[in-house]
């Protein structure tokens, strides 16, 4: 089934080394987010979610309070 691409959430961040993407699979699986991915080749290090439930400012204060820089990507 494919995704519905209204509930594709994407985020620059700062998400760069495969420790920090450790750290956020912990916050991810804490919050019960199964579908994510982080682009660390980009140079927006791209933080996407798939998620019906989640509001990009509710993504947004999850990253930050685990010390991340995360905005909308426009």
């Amino acid at each position: 089934m494919e995704p519905d691409f209204k509930h594709i959430l994407l985020f620059k961040t700062n998400i760069q080394t495969t420790d920090d993407k450790i750290l956020i699979a912990k916050v991810m699986e804490k919050h019960k987010i199964e579908q994510w991915t982080v682009d660390q080749q980009d140079v927006d290090c791209v933080l996407r979610i798939v998620s019906p439930e989640l509001k990009l400012d509710e993504v947004i204060s999850l990253v930050s309070k685990n010390g991340y820089q995360c905005e909308e990507l426009t």
